[in-house]
């Protein structure tokens, strides 16, 4: 379903949960959708969108996706996330990453996955202590001013590509966006 279809539905599910009892949103995980999960009353997500956009050679970042495969990536001589305190981002350029996925060299898998799981762990810790704070809209304001979620569109063609089909045509996204090229 698309994405403010699932926020109407926590909206309208929300007031009925048990306020003492955990929260758990199954199967989503774009950082974006852990935010606004957050903002409507979730606690507990189960994701494995990290480690298979690692997989095929994608990095979160702070400000959106970085796709390995992209070629103005072979000469950025800096880290996926200049902020970010992972191991990946301390010891390695994208211009590498870029050279080693190109290359599918296996190390590229294992440190985009190290990349992405620090990526979410940390996004988490984030929301926790803006939460605790008393500052989550504040984080989830600054949030969305800076993180450039990836095209509906193009994510489900990808799905669909996983899935061995094509997009359906009674597709809300492609209802929305008028066609595959936009």
């Amino acid at each position: 379903e698309p994405k403010d279809q699932m926020h109407a539905m926590l909206e309208a599910i929300e007031p009925e949960l048990p306020s003492h009892k955990p929260r758990y949103l199954m199967g989503v995980g774009a950082p974006e959708d852990l935010v606004e999960g957050v903002a409507r009353g979730v606690d507990m997500f189960d994701v494995v969108l990290p480690t298979r956009i690692a997989r095929n050679g994608t990095l979160l970042t702070r400000s959106g996706r970085v796709n390995l495969r992209n070629a103005k990536h072979a000469v950025q001589d800096a880290p996926a996330d200049p902020d970010c305190m992972c191991p990946t981002c301390k010891q390695f350029s994208v211009a590498y990453l870029h050279h080693l996925f190109r290359c599918e060299e296996l190390l590229v898998y294992r440190l985009a996955t190290m990349h992405n799981l620090w990526f979410m762990t940390t996004l988490m810790t984030d929301i926790r202590e803006s939460i605790l704070g008393k500052r989550f809209q504040a984080f989830r304001d600054e949030f969305h001013s800076r993180y450039q979620p990836s095209d509906a569109l193009v994510a489900e063609v990808q799905r669909a590509k996983r899935r061995g089909t094509t997009v359906r045509s009674n597709s809300p996204v492609l209802a929305r966006n008028g066609s595959i090229d936009g």
